[in-house]
């Protein structure tokens, strides 16, 4: 159910959610301490009551100190260093009836002295007096509270044990043991030992006083975390997800993406690689449109032909004018399957290429064997001769996609050999240059171009070709091009010095 509830949550309230349950275990675990701590210090301080009237009641046995008030007093003093760090010890007799106390008996650990300061209520101010009635009065208390609990020890579990109660008052922390005094195996009396533990009542405060500034810094410190989260992390991440629902829903709203891109963290590479990547798609999205665009059109004209050849060519009776309708009709037909089979496979290479890894190859070796495969096949049908050049260089390493490679020099070697007539040479030329690219050049001995801008040849659905036009689908140079560009080369045609054309391809050297 939990689980359930925080899913569905954003990931600033999941912050938040969770550092509330953080805070509420710790909470927790800080009030069982807190809880602990006070029992754990008064322990420490029993301890020491519980020694000291050990060796009251002791001096007291072996001294045979009689319970009344001229000997507790004579005792009181000449024990006094018992008591030096105590605010007060009295003394009871079995009735419970006070017969010794410190404080009537100036045991001051800085006086020990027996003499009785007497100051006349005349001399005094009133503040003096008000002061010292309060602390008469607060005294009383104490008696009266210690003869209460000596009458509850007495018939309590704890008797002949130390039994030790606390009383808190606004401006005070009092710790007080009792004891009963054994003698002749008969309790003679008690002894009361009190002690002004307010280290203890601000030990425990300054642990909540720093608990609770822990608390309010880490508060804090998570609002400013959260508001900084916010601000910078999730608003950018909400903006890219509107982003992409602009794009999804083909909107024309305005998005902040621009803003986001200049940033230098992993959040503006996220966005300027989301923004490649969506203007990559609407550029293979249009592409394709285009390329279907051009398809029909190219269709649509070799289709007209083929209309109005099957709508004559059954009232024809002429056989010559019938054979060249025919060849009309196949010549569109080849035509037609060119493109279609051309265009298909152009949209299989561009969906397979984005999926291939780019590796070091050697071009030369590519080269030789796509041009030893022509050759063989050339050899048998016409007489035309490819010949692969070198410049004598060490190596010919370039980063790319070895069939990919091979496709560009097939499709080069295709388009010169159309141009090509019997017992002409094709030649491919492979060379280092002096800026670290390597280029590799067609050339053959075909009519060459009659564009003045031959970079019209590279074109969609371009054609200016020879008669046998229905064996091309005007895509090979256009596929050539973008295989370049996709391997970071530069494709660039003229026509050779002496006769025919030349292509030439630049790859950057790996």
């Amino acid at each position: 159910m939990l689980s359930s509830f925080i899913k569905n949550l954003s990931i600033l309230k999941k912050f938040l959610f969770i550092n509330f349950l953080v805070f509420l275990i710790i909470g927790v675990l800080t009030l069982f301490y807190l809880n602990s701590i006070k029992p754990s210090i008064i322990k420490d301080k029993t301890s020491n009551h519980i020694k000291i009237l050990d060796n009251t009641i002791e001096n007291l046995t072996r001294l045979k100190i009689k319970f009344n008030e001229s000997d507790i007093r004579k005792f009181l003093f000449s024990t006094r260093f018992l008591f030096q760090n105590l605010d007060r010890v009295q003394i009871f007799d079995n009735k419970f009836n006070l017969i010794g106390d410190t404080d009537t008996l100036n045991l001051d650990p800085r006086a020990f002295s027996q003499r009785l300061e007497v100051i006349e209520m005349n001399d005094l101010n009133k503040d003096q007096i008000k002061i010292k009635k309060e602390k008469e009065k607060v005294k009383k208390n104490k008696s009266s509270i210690i003869f209460l609990n000596l009458k509850n020890y007495s018939t309590s579990d704890n008797f002949g044990k130390p039994f030790t109660f606390t009383e808190e008052s606004y401006d005070q922390f009092l710790l007080i043991t009792i004891k009963n005094v054994f003698s002749n195996n008969k309790n003679i009396g008690y002894l009361a030992i009190t002690e002004n533990a307010n280290d203890v009542k601000n030990a425990i405060n300054e642990r909540k006083i720093f608990i609770i500034r822990t608390v309010i810094l880490v508060v804090i410190v998570i609002l400013i975390f959260s508001f900084v989260l916010n601000r910078y992390f999730l608003k950018p991440i909400r903006n890219l997800v509107t982003y992409t629902k602009i794009i999804k829903n083909k909107s024309h709203e305005k998005s902040n993406i621009e803003n986001i891109k200049k940033r230098n963290d992993e959040l503006g590479i996220l966005s300027n690689s989301l923004d490649e990547m969506t203007n990559e798609l609407n550029k293979r999205i249009t592409t394709a449109e285009n390329y279907s665009t051009d398809l029909l059109h190219e269709i649509r004209n070799p289709l007209a032909s083929l209309k109005s050849a099957s709508d004559i060519i059954s009232d024809t009776e002429s056989k010559e004018q019938r054979n060249k309708l025919i060849g009309i009709v196949s010549h569109d037909v080849e035509r037609i399957e060119r493109l279609i089979t051309d265009y298909s496979q152009m949209l299989k290479d561009e969906a397979a290429i984005s999926s291939e890894r780019m590796k070091k190859i050697d071009l030369k070796s590519i080269a030789k064997s796509v041009v030893d495969d022509f050759n063989s096949i050339l050899e048998s049908k016409r007489s035309i001769g490819i010949k692969l050049i070198t410049n004598g260089a060490k190596e010919y390493n370039i980063l790319g996609i070895e069939n990919r490679i091979e496709q560009i020099i097939a499709n080069l070697l295709d388009n010169s050999i159309s141009f090509s007539k019997d017992n002409q040479e094709i030649i491919v030329e492979i060379s280092k240059e002096d800026n670290d690219n390597l280029s590799l050049i067609v050339i053959d001995e075909g009519i060459g171009f009659n564009e003045k801008n031959t970079d019209k040849i590279f074109n969609r659905f371009y054609s200016n070709r020879p008669e046998k036009f229905g064996e091309h689908s005007g895509l090979g140079l256009n596929i050539v091009k973008n295989l370049v560009e996709l391997h970071n080369g530069k494709i660039e045609a003229s026509n050779n010095t002496s006769k025919g054309a030349k292509v030439k391809i630049t790859f950057p050297v790996a």
